[in-house]
């Protein structure tokens, strides 16, 4: 009788803490693809692959499509650009997101509804010299 109840906990536990696991690393590889991007020499590319690497080593696969790589100019804050187009002084954001029911290691997730995404965005300022 207190089995199931004992089981229902210990596998609550388990998912909460790979919520956890999931999120922090999703917050290392977006700062590690930001570390990447600010640098002159990178292209978005890099920055993708550098964010897929490190989460891999994490045991949590990602694809191109789940990163997000822009620039935000310097000179007027909020103002998108293109990542190619990143001078010095503008910001460099990187967002990575997936949804949990991807790195869930249950069938049906104790956590939220199916929609729940999880994320990480970390923006740095680019090193171009001007």
């Amino acid at each position: 009788m207190v089995a199931p109840i004992f089981l229902l906990m210990i596998f609550g536990i388990i998912e909460f803490g790979r919520m956890v696991m999931v999120q922090q690393i999703l917050t290392n590889s977006s700062r590690e693809g930001a570390r990447i991007g600010v640098l002159d020499s990178s292209a978005e590319a890099d920055v993708k692959q550098k964010v897929i690497d490190h989460a891999s080593a994490g045991r949590v696969t990602l694809s191109p499509d789940d990163i997000t790589v822009i620039a935000i100019d310097g000179e007027s804050p909020y103002a998108e650009k293109t990542y190619a187009a990143a001078d010095y002084g503008d910001s460099i954001e990187v967002t990575v997101s997936v949804p949990f029911n991807q790195v869930s290691w249950l069938p049906s997730s104790f956590f939220g509804n199916s929609d729940t995404t999880l994320s990480a965005t970390t923006v740095m300022r680019r090193e171009t010299v001007p």
